[in-house]
């Protein structure tokens, strides 16, 4: 039963957002308050890390599951993926040169970083007992985030059909789970700490770092949520750099590595190196990638094999 619970408290919001209508007037209000919304998520998330006893001496750990688990994900995705473009290619008709859109990005994700870091280096100096466990805030705001991100999807115009009658997008999006889960089985026989069902719900983050940094600290504490939310981190930064390369020869490729973020935050580096009939792909992917990623999230925490 808690585990049917956990699951509707992260779909119900995302669901309701969807059906709530946004006028274009609102949508650029919508997506200012959905990074800003993001920010404090991970200014929160800082204050939390800076509760954990004896956090820099747990450094050198973390960094290190972090890459190993990185690594498996990063390293699944692009085998089953490039084995994919070169088994059923996939010709762009590139109507744009390339822009600045991934510099852009990579500034936004320095922010995020930096947001992390303010909330982590705030939590050591100062006193924040006003605000109570900000586990807690994270949670309340997560609530808040699923449902503007709902909110989000109903914003971008594509219908259910459309997401779902991209032959490519569906089939993408299958594969892309399967190499994520194949990492993360992977990443599970390697570390001698981590259980087959931990590796599988960590691996089904899938760049969403706001959400998976949560349900991975509820489910196994605040140390594995960072871990959580520096991998989906990493994998942001690494398909900014490398959309633009792996586009020219392997487009499918170029748009699963940025997994959950696909559908908004590399999606201007994607249409900015494969152009406008790019788009189509990453926006059924990514739609589906992020309906798929809360649930796997959950399911797999909550059981122990």
């Amino acid at each position: 039963m808690q585990n049917l619970t956990s699951l509707l408290i992260i779909l119900i919001p995302l669901l309701a957002g969807f059906c709530i209508p946004v006028s274009a007037r609102a949508i650029n209000w919508l997506n200012y308050g959905l990074a800003w919304l993001v920010y404090l998520i991970l200014f929160l998330i800082g204050l939390s890390l800076a509760k954990i006893p004896s956090l820099g001496a747990q450094l050198a750990n973390i960094s290190l599951t972090v890459g190993v688990l990185f690594l498996c994900l990063i390293a699944a995705n692009l085998l089953v993926f490039i084995w994919f473009d070169r088994r059923y290619p996939w010709h762009l008709n590139r109507q744009q040169p390339t822009g600045q859109c991934g510099d852009i990005s990579i500034v936004g994700s320095l922010k995020q970083v930096g947001s992390l870091l303010v909330g982590l280096i705030a939590g050591n100096y100062l006193s924040f007992s006003w605000l109570g466990d900000p586990q807690a805030a994270v949670n309340k705001a997560l609530l808040i985030l699923l449902l503007l991100v709902g909110m989000q999807l109903r914003s971008s115009g594509i219908t259910l059909q459309q997401v779902f009658l991209n032959r490519r997008g569906v089939i993408s999006a299958g594969l892309f789970t399967f190499a994520s889960l194949l990492g993360g089985l992977i990443f599970a026989l390697i570390m001698p700490d981590v259980s087959i069902s931990k590796g599988l719900a960590l691996s089904s983050g899938y760049g969403w770092y706001s959400l998976s940094s949560i349900i991975m600290s509820k489910a196994y504490g605040a140390v594995w949520g960072s871990i959580a939310l520096f991998n989906d981190l990493a994998r942001e930064f690494f398909a900014l750099i490398f959309i633009p390369i792996l586009m020219r020869r392997y487009p499918t490729t170029a748009v699963s590595i940025g997994g959950a973020t696909s559908l908004d935050f590399t999606l201007p580096a994607i249409q900015a190196s494969g152009g406008i009939t790019a788009v189509p792909l990453a926006i059924s992917f990514g739609f589906i990638v992020n309906i798929t990623a809360p649930i796997l999230m959950v399911v797999f925490s909550s059981l122990e094999f």
